[in-house]
């Protein structure tokens, strides 16, 4: 298939993309290359996907999506099977500062895809939510059948925003679209602003860490190749037009929670990362961050009934392997 990846120089996204490699598919992939975290990442990535076998079948456009006339051209250039949008702002805290971001990746720039599979009939849009969607639901584990009304951060309420445009459009336009609510995904070439990324450097460093709630929150910590390995399976996996017992509008989509299914406690994350490094961390004891929620835990049940989804890492041999790539390339990461 001919597939467009957005956010191609992102983490998800450049383990998507040499996965697609991998098995034949031609991919094009775009993304602004901001400055959010040290670019130099974004270049490695980059880096690695030419030196696939199959980088013939890899063009990279830099591009932004929020801009209109360039989406666009893009549309009107190609013919795309699938779409994956993965690009978006990141990061719950940085909302906080930088809220107009999210507008214009989050918001502005999901339209942008959307009209763009519209006019182009994109035979599938698969598009990156988030856990952050289920802010403090008190019911645990999280499932896509729960109401989620009341996010606590902007980028929160931008994911849900994505899913409520995602289906306006398959209802109205019948476009096939799938969402996955994406549970704290880590792993080799991860993002910079991730907890388990600056825990390594830190400790490795002989740096103090700042350890938020006393290390009492959990997180449904999921590695990185069991997502690509579901998003490979999703891809091909076009939602048929179906309601529910809520509605009578009728729409070719589908919600599914992405994750581990078994939360971890940030204590024992920090402890697997000072396995895996063999130094203890030095710790700063640190209140509950704004935005933050206490506990993620996905409910994965439809996804594995309809894919066959099935995560496999533990979390001492994800962070294991993590570590393991961090000490190869620590000098790119002096600028990062």
């Amino acid at each position: 298939m001919k597939i467009l990846v957005t956010g191609a120089a992102g983490f998800i996204g450049f383990h998507l993309t040499l996965a697609l490699l991998d098995r034949g598919d031609q991919v094009v992939g775009v993304d602004n290359l901001n400055d959010y975290y040290n670019p130099a990442l974004k270049q490695l990535r980059l880096g690695e996907i030419t030196k696939h076998p199959k980088s013939s079948s890899f063009e990279f456009i830099k591009l932004d999506i929020s801009d209109r006339a360039l989406m666009e051209e893009l549309f009107s250039a190609h013919q795309f099977d699938v779409v994956v949008n993965l690009a978006a702002q990141a990061g719950v805290r940085y909302s906080l500062e930088n809220p107009n971001a999210y507008v214009d990746s989050n918001l502005v720039g999901f339209v942008n895809v959307l009209e763009g599979c519209r006019h182009s009939k994109v035979n599938h849009l698969v598009y990156a939510s988030s856990s952050s969607v289920y802010g403090m639901n008190v019911k645990q584990p999280f499932s896509t059948d729960d109401r989620v009304d009341y996010p606590i951060s902007l980028y929160a309420a931008t994911k849900k925003s994505n899913e409520l445009m995602a289906h306006t459009y398959s209802h109205l336009f019948n476009i096939p679209t799938t969402g996955l609510r994406f549970f704290t995904v880590y792993g080799p070439y991860g993002r910079p602003d991730m907890a388990y990324f600056k825990f390594t450097k830190a400790i490795l460093n002989g740096d103090p860490i700042d350890v938020y709630n006393n290390g009492v929150m959990k997180r449904d910590f999921t590695y990185i190749d069991d997502i690509v390995g579901g998003l490979l399976k999703i891809i091909v996996y076009v939602p048929s037009v179906q309601s529910n017992e809520y509605t009578k509008a009728t729409a070719p989509y589908s919600l599914y929670n992405i994750g581990n299914n078994n939360p971890v406690s940030l204590r024992l994350f920090i402890n697997a990362i000072e396995g895996a490094c063999g130094k203890k961390a030095i710790e700063n004891l640190m209140p509950m961050q704004a935005g933050d929620v206490p506990e993620t835990y996905a409910d994965i049940d439809t996804l594995i009934n309809s894919v066959g989804f099935k995560p496999s890492t533990s979390i001492n041999d994800g962070i294991k392997k993590f570590v393991k790539w961090y000490r190869e390339f620590n000098k790119i990461f002096t600028m990062v």
